[in-house]
């Protein structure tokens, strides 16, 4: 997954001027206690953060 591809995925799940600021403000533990700006910033793969986002929101499987 490229993170274009996750972006969309995160402004479809939460909306285009709340994805970004969820992003930088909420932590995730699954993330090593990271955010998810922090944790893309670390080298962690799009896949890998956006599973940890999908299962934080409880997401339905489409968006999976």
């Amino acid at each position: 997954m490229r993170h274009t591809e996750f972006w969309a995925r995160m402004e479809e799940a939460l909306g285009e001027s709340y994805a970004h600021a969820w992003a930088e403000l909420t932590v995730i533990g699954e993330l090593g206690s990271r955010t998810v700006e922090e944790a893309l910033a670390a080298g962690e793969p799009p896949k890998r953060v956006w599973a940890a986002v999908w299962r934080m929101l409880d997401l339905p499987d489409r968006m999976r």
